[in-house]
């Protein structure tokens, strides 16, 4: 089974990502743009603004995630696997307030609750509108997703727990469609 965890920055994607994974014995992979940034040697703003000019620079990144995971019994935290990760048995979007994400970002990266609210603002409207413009794909629609969890106010171990549970009943029912 592969399992897509997407949200914008700071939805906890990549904690509640690890945790399924771990639950199911699945492999994550959850290499990020700031990941790719990182490896380049080249700050993660500074980085976008290079993918807004370079459409070759998201080509290649969302290659790379979807090749690793065609592989199968994963679970891909990225902000398009949902979209680019054909064959993914269940798409999960994780929503969060601006504020609730502000405070994560700013925890993570050690940085004011404004600076996060700033960074998480521009990064967002810029992942927006280069996704539609390079693939079409609008990221603010949630249709295309088999489960949408609110992550204000829920534990991490609580949504693991959630997408568990609606990934083990999908898997009970394919079984069962495939015994009828």
């Amino acid at each position: 089974m592969i399992i897509t965890i997407a949200g914008m920055s700071g939805s906890g994607k990549n904690t509640v990502g690890e945790l399924v994974a771990k639950m199911l014995k699945l492999k994550t992979i959850e290499y990020t743009f700031k990941d790719y940034a990182r490896d380049m040697g080249i700050d993660l703003m500074e980085f976008q603004k290079m993918a807004r000019e370079d459409e070759k620079i998201d080509r290649e990144f969302d290659k790379r995630v979807a090749k690793a995971a065609g592989k199968g019994n994963c679970v891909v935290t990225t902000w398009l696997a949902p979209w680019t990760v054909k064959k993914a048995g269940l798409r999960v979007w994780l929503d969060a307030s601006e504020g609730t994400r502000a405070k994560r970002i700013a925890k993570r990266e050690k940085m004011s609750q404004k600076a996060a609210l700033a960074h998480l603002k521009k990064r967002d409207k810029d992942n927006i509108t280069r996704y539609k413009k390079l693939y079409g794909i609008d990221i603010t629609d949630k249709g295309i997703f088999d489960l949408i969890i609110k992550t204000d106010h829920i534990l991490p171990e609580d949504i693991a727990d959630a997408i568990v549970l609606t990934a083990q009943s999908l898997k009970k029912s394919k079984m069962q469609k495939r015994c009828e």
